[in-house]
């Protein structure tokens, strides 16, 4: 069985775990709609546009 000769250094072991720890935000586009953020590729919250249709009915 394989055992290692020499123990892993902090600086080797947290360089390759920082590839998990790594999150960025959200990407976010304009609604073309009411102009307000929202996630791309996804209906608009505010006023429930997708692709220039209304998607959802408003109650």
């Amino acid at each position: 069985m394989a055992v290692p000769k020499r123990r892993t250094s902090h600086a080797k072991k947290n360089s390759r775990k920082s590839a998990n720890m790594v999150k960025s935000a959200p990407a976010l586009s304009i609604c073309p709609q009411c102009h307000q953020p929202k996630m791309p590729h996804r209906v608009c919250p505010n006023c429930n546009y997708y692709d220039g249709q209304a998607v959802v009915a408003e109650d």
